[in-house]
């Protein structure tokens, strides 16, 4: 799945015609392969030798670069530039990395997920600040507030709720953010590449928040945020462990450093060094110390899974912040067009994750596309509710990152209008699906699971919080297959009950589940439907309710 974009040319210089019509389409194709990126390694042979080119072939390459760039509507950066030896040749020979992405068309842009961690206090929502104002912070924490939606987050300076924040990189892949920009909808058109940041809350108590946006707004990756002057402190690991146990690839920023000296700063890098070479990590720790570093490591990090960049900033001098946002431009998505394909192939699916009523607009719902694709006066049914039933609706207007938006693809996130339809009858962790689905709701499942700690025994009659997506339930724990039960580091098949109402699972989906210091993880392995006469009574209420809507 982890493929990068690169392609090795050893030189582009004067093409005839033919050669370079040729060399067009395949960057055409290569762009399409890489959902509008690509990075071309020029003086580099195919097998991966770096032979290296004279300065006027390596000018010429990089125009005919431009010029393909501009036949398909793209933009070219380059990345970084190297000299090379190669043979006992007394001429200078470089080699270069170059970027092409392209021009945005119609909302096209490429959207990547992620989700900031990290302990209270370790600077997570200034980094955001800074990142997505444009302006450096005042040491005492002014870059956050754009960010706050609470009063009592703005009076303790602690996030408690989920918020989103973008960063825009242009086709040139130039920062596109408000510091120029007035609004979302200006960064959207004009950027290629739109980050979307997932600002979590570090406190202990909000646990349960933070683990719904892991679980439900699917982030592509994570990025933890670490205090250079705390170093590994309050919920830092636990965020660590619930990355890793959601399979998240994962990037850490250390902050702070210019509160303290660079003695504490290289021992807090140590000790998250420490961390991760652990078994239970098996992480390969990477210190970005150069903009060409991360140019490495956003290339390494998409490639290898254990691969970890650590990198270190300050939001108030500003020191080090390029390295990020170098490294921020050039991360490949994680999925192919192929992937994204054949997720769009399917029938519609979407993730109920918050509700909202809007003056004049009605009710609205924001969650994410899992498959399929939807447009505005679309009709899908809504559910289920706590009887196992699904309601007939009709999608209105459709918003991404603030702007308006035709058509929704799978794996995208919006909000979505639903007019007059009635809020009380939608909760989170419902799903918006084609009326063509026949979706499976249950009120008991089977899940394969691994318990990461227990207090005490873990057995039948517990009762545990279980996360699946955007699914979050209190259910009980009805046996045990083969066992009694459990104890930390115990693997068993389990079956579950929801406490309150049926849900809408699917096999296979992750879940994690916890209930004050037991943790566990694991996948839904069986899905266990309503007897016989619940479903004709659902079908009967169904049908009424389709009449009614």
């Amino acid at each position: 799945k982890k493929k990068s974009q690169e392609y090795s040319d050893l030189k582009l210089v004067n093409p005839t015609q033919y050669r370079f019509e040729h060399l067009a389409t395949q960057l055409k194709w290569r762009l399409q392969e890489g959902r509008g990126e690509a990075v071309y390694q020029i003086g580099v042979e195919d097998n991966g030798l770096l032979v290296g080119l004279t300065e006027a072939d390596m000018k010429a390459s990089l125009k005919t670069l431009k010029r393909m760039a501009e036949k398909v509507g793209a933009d070219i950066a380059l990345l970084r530039e190297r000299e090379v030896d190669y043979d006992s040749d007394k001429t200078t020979r470089k080699i270069a990395e170059v970027l092409v992405r392209k021009v945005p068309d119609d909302q096209q842009f490429l959207d990547l997920r992620v989700a900031v961690l990290g302990n209270v206090d370790s600077g997570k929502s200034t980094l955001l600040g800074v990142l997505t104002q444009g302006e450096l912070d005042n040491g005492r924490g002014r870059a956050r507030l754009n960010l706050f939606r609470h009063l009592h987050e703005i009076q303790t300076g602690r996030t408690s709720s989920i918020s989103f924040e973008i960063l825009g990189f242009n086709s040139k892949g130039e920062v596109v953010n408000y510091s120029e920009s007035r609004t979302a909808e200006e960064i959207c058109e004009s950027s290629s590449k739109m980050i979307t940041f997932i600002d979590l809350a570090g406190h202990h108590k909000y646990l349960k928040t933070t683990i719904f946006g892991l679980t439900s707004y699917c982030p592509d990756f994570a990025m933890l945020v670490v205090s250079a002057n705390k170093g590994i402190a309050g919920t830092t690991r636990e965020h660590l462990g619930l990355a890793m146990a959601l399979k998240v690839p994962i990037f850490i920023v250390v902050s702070k450093v210019d509160l303290c000296s660079h003695g504490t700063v290289e021992r807090t890098v140590r000790q998250l060094e420490r961390v991760l070479k652990q078994p239970g990590c098996n992480k390969v720790p990477m210190v970005v110390s150069s903009p060409d570093d991360a140019v490495t490591a956003a290339q390494q990090f998409t490639q290898s899974a254990c691969v970890t960049p650590i990198f270190t900033l300050s939001n108030v001098s500003g020191e080090s912040l390029d390295r990020l946002k170098v490294f921020l431009n050039i991360l490949p998505p994680l999925s192919n067009s192929k992937e994204q394909e054949e997720l769009m192939q399917q029938l519609t699916e979407f993730q109920v994750d918050e509700i909202y009523s809007v003056p004049d607009v009605g009710t609205v719902v924001g969650g994410t596309l899992y498959s399929g694709v939807c447009r505005e006066g679309e009709r899908l049914v809504v559910g289920p509710t706590d009887e196992g039933r699904f309601l007939r609706l009709k999608v209105g207007s459709i918003q991404r990152n603030r702007s308006a938006c035709r058509v929704l693809r799978a794996g995208q996130a919006a909000t979505l209008a639903l007019g007059n339809f009635d809020r009380s009858f939608l909760r989170k962790g419902m799903v918006m699906v084609s009326p063509k689905m026949n979706p499976t709701i249950c009120c008991q499942f089977e899940a394969a699971i691994v318990l990461l700690f227990h207090a005490k025994t873990f057995r039948r009659g517990s009762q545990v919080t279980i996360h699946v997506g955007n699914v979050r339930q209190t259910a009980t724990v009805q046996y045990l297959h083969g066992k009694d039960e459990l104890r930390t580091g115990e693997r068993a098949v389990v079956r579950f009950h929801f406490i309150k109402h049926p849900e809408y699972l699917r096999l296979g989906a992750k879940l994690l589940f916890r209930e004050g210091v037991t943790k566990g993880i694991g996948h839904v392995t069986r899905l266990i439907p309503p007897s016989q006469n619940q479903i004709q009574n659902q079908d009967q209420n169904y049908d009424k309710n389709l009449l009614a809507h």
